[in-house]
């Protein structure tokens, strides 16, 4: 029995008919020979694109995609550039094939980010322990990689046994790779299949490097209490010498740790990160510290703080090495995702690199050995530190005034912001010696500090150096506190909350996920996460999603890590990792379908995924709208049947999947258990929105939270979440809440004679409850009935 558990393990139905048995005392043990020739395959082990069309098309006929162009002209070839409006390019392409074909390059490229971290992460780690080395997460996880489970149909047990999923993996990219291009695909519905299909390849991707990093660096294997760790700019020691890690792949930050261990050098040095890389490091070792997420990059580099950067891969500034000359910091680069022009020193002697960037000879170094990054950064950081005392230094807040004195208030700053912040009022009332207006573009991320304003400023203004130097004023400030990444869901938790999820008694899970370029700051991200948390909602978070929420202080200047438990149970708030840990969010819904339901998972995704749809409340926030990872995570997590709520630059991805609630027949739902075809509602209402504002976006998860199995309690819960935050962002109840009570014992108490007006007025009827709904089709031996 587990720790945590009052049941031992649930074993397979046909677990007695594996071969090679032997008990002793209580323990069971199964040999190794042919251990999955017994497992029930599904009908779609590895399964290609079209044999999940069918799937696909369902999803799409219910949420059909829904267009905006950045652009009607098409510039992929040298046929064009063609004009598609209202007209077909030379090939034969249409405006809607083409934003079809363009969703489908934006997730192969996502995909392809994740896919190739994790080939290469996984590469390197076998390299390091050996293919034999075993996969696993403890006694409270049986299933750890329930992705790779349903789509491979089989159990990962060691490392090596990864590569026959990443292998799939691979081939489905190249596939959905090579229909982009001209004279491939040309239909926008088969587009946007190939774009679901890349999504879940990006799932399977990023479950490949989580699985393999947390088995085989030994990071947390889905603990609730994992420790909390520093956040923010305030929290590094500027009189230590640092090193700052940017990126997502974790083996450099961990070739540091372990060179600083093995020397005795963790209290003389300071290891920091941006970005996922930092969330990583933290799991590998807690002492290591977490500066901020992506929209951190440009105001720390120009602080100066950091003597050597190290980058990896992912989300990184492509000027990185010239900002960082800038400064005068060291940078070393570790993988041929981002050489920089750098010359590659892999196999050079450690003592000749630190000589050469020392005395520059040369401008960084490409180190493609994780150890051997972790001592030249280490050699080069103590005696650089020395010498860079004084950029580290405040600077005179005097010439901070005089550089902005010369602005011209020509507003081109304020034109170019994604944001649309007032940048130019800033940095005028600073040119008067006011730092106010700065200060408070700093806080909490307003500025996202993407520097296209000093781009186009005529006056050469460095205004992200005057950003970041006038925000070194509230340094103190700057100190939070963020829970390290657990990685998975146990089990035991799945078996604890598997019915109130799936009967509405939890109201909902919300994942807060993706980049940071809010509209309006961090603080909106913490804000809806602590909405969801009062109410008891379960509150999943990864990435920079999980840094924007550590970064929001209450009233007695706690953080939400510090109020709220990591349990995944009502009112928890858990960070499972990395944005490869995000590979956790779908698949906890998965092992809902499992370990709750029953349904098995190898060779079987649709089934599971209409499961999901229909059954697991679950929703996605990705709040800021940044990279094609995003874009791909998205994807993934709509084929699975969870929707996914996005920020206002959420419609600069060009494609949405919206529901249509008046038309009723869309909705209809197949009772599986009775053989009916039942009347059904619009939940979840939409796969793909994008809000405008944070309280439409609060107001929009709750919805996308109802699910047709919900008990009358359960609905009565979610209904009257739904209700009182229209009511407290609105001012109104919404007028739609007709649609979702199917008898009156759905109404909450508290809104009961106002939603019976609403009822009366659009003439409602009470409707069947579906015992078990899908959008499947009926099997051959069940006839539908009208």
């Amino acid at each position: 029995m587990t720790p945590n558990s009052s049941k031992p393990k649930d074993f397979k139905d046909d677990f007695w008919k594996s071969k090679n048995i032997e008990i002793s005392f209580g323990d069971i043990t199964q040999g190794n020979e042919n251990d999955d020739e017994d497992i029930l395959m599904g009908p779609t082990p590895k399964p290609t694109v079209t044999d999940l069309r069918s799937w696909d098309m369902k999803l799409l006929e219910r949420y059909p995609p829904f267009y905006a162009p950045f652009c009607d002209m098409c510039c992929l070839c040298t046929f064009g550039k063609c004009d598609l409006t209202g007209k077909k390019g030379a090939c034969g392409i249409d405006i809607e094939a083409q934003q079809g074909r363009f969703a489908l390059l934006t997730c192969c490229i996502g995909a392809a980010a994740h896919s190739a971290h994790s080939r290469h992460l996984l590469e390197y780690l076998i390299h390091k322990m050996g293919p034999d080395f075993p996969i696993d997460f403890g006694n409270n996880i049986d299933i750890e990689a329930p992705i790779m489970r349903t789509l491979i149909g089989k159990r990962p047990k060691t490392l090596g046994d990864i590569r026959e999923a990443m292998s799939y993996m691979e081939e489905e990219n190249l596939h959905l790779l090579s229909a982009c291009h001209t004279g491939q695909e040309g239909n926008y519905l088969d587009f946007e299949s190939k774009a679901l299909h890349a999504g879940l390849m990006d799932h399977i991707g990023m479950e490949i490097g989580d699985v393999s990093q947390i088995a085989a660096l030994n990071l947390p294997k889905g603990d609730a209490d994992t420790p909390l760790v520093e956040l923010g700019i305030g929290v590094v020691d500027r009189e230590k010498p640092v090193i700052l890690c940017i990126g997502h792949n974790v083996s450099p930050g961990a070739g540091i740790i372990d060179y600083l261990e093995d020397n005795d050098l963790e209290d003389d040095i300071e290891l920091c990160g941006i970005c996922c890389t930092s969330i990583d490091i933290t799991r590998y070792n807690s002492r290591a510290k977490v500066v901020g997420p992506i929209s951190k990059q440009l105001k720390f580099l120009r602080s100066g703080v950091a003597d050597v950067v190290v980058v990896d891969e992912q989300c990184i500034r492509s000027d990185v090495l010239e900002e960082a000359k800038k400064a005068d910091t060291a940078l070393i680069a570790t993988t041929d995702k981002m050489c920089l022009g750098l010359p590659d020193r892999t196999n050079d002697d450690a003592d000749s690199i630190v000589s050469d960037i020392l005395s520059k000879k040369i401008d960084g170094a490409l180190i493609l050995d994780p150890q051997k990054v972790g001592e030249v950064a280490t050699k080069i950081v103590m005696p650089l530190s020395k010498t860079r005392k004084n950029v580290k230094t405040l600077p005179d807040m005097d010439k901070i005034q005089e550089d902005a004195s010369n602005c011209s208030e020509c507003g081109w700053c304020v034109r170019v912001c994604p944001n649309n912040i007032p940048i130019m009022d800033a940095v005028s009332t600073a040119g008067k010696g006011d730092f106010e207006k700065v200060e408070k573009l700093y806080d909490h991320d307003i500025c996202y500090t993407c520097g296209r304003c000093e781009q186009e400023c005529p006056e050469n203004i460095e205004i992200m150096s005057l950003m970041a130097k006038i925000g070194q004023n509230t340094l103190n400030n700057q100190k939070f506190n963020i829970r390290v990444g657990r990685g998975p869901i146990q089990d035991v938790e799945v078996r604890r909350v598997g019915a109130p999820i799936v009967l509405g008694d939890i109201p909902g899970i919300i994942a807060f996920v993706g980049c940071t370029n809010y509209p309006d700051g961090s603080e909106d991200v913490a804000k809806m996460a602590e909405e969801f948390l009062k109410r008891k909602y379960i509150v999943v978070t990864s990435g920079c999603g999980a840094m924007s929420i550590g970064e929001y202080k209450d009233e007695d200047g706690k953080t939400l890590y510090e109020k709220y438990s990591g349990d995944f149970d009502a009112g928890g708030l858990v960070n499972v990792g990395s944005c490869v840990s995000n590979s956790h969010i779908p698949g906890v819904a998965i092992k809902v379908a499992n370990i709750f339901a029953k349904r098995p998972l190898e060779g079987n995704f649709e089934e599971i995924a209409d499961y999901i749809l229909n059954r697991v409340g679950a929703c996605g926030m990705a709040w800021g709208a940044y990279s094609q990872k995003a874009a791909a995570i998205a994807s993934g997590v709509n084929r699975w049947g969870i929707p996914v709520i996005l920020g206002p630059h959420g419609t600069k991805y060009r494609r949405l999947y919206l529901g249509r609630s008046d038309k009723e027949e869309t909705w209809n739902l197949n009772d599986m258990r009775t053989g009916k075809v039942i009347k059904g509602e619009p939940a979840p209402e939409h796969l793909l929105y994008a809000a405008e504002n944070r309280e439409e976006a609060t107001v929009m998860l709750a919805k996308n939270c109802l699910r047709p199995t919900d008990n009358n309690k359960g609905r009565q819960i979610k209904l009257n979440h739904y209700i009182d935050l229209n009511k407290k962002y609105f001012g109104v109840i919404p007028e739609d809440v007709y649609k979702y009570v199917r008898t009156e014992k759905d109404i909450p108490i508290t809104y009961k004679n106002d939603v019976k007006k609403i009822l009366e007025k659009n003439n409602w009827e009470p409707r069947e409850l579906a015992m078990e709904p899908s959008i499947l089709d009926f099997p051959e031996d069940k006839k539908a009935k009208k």
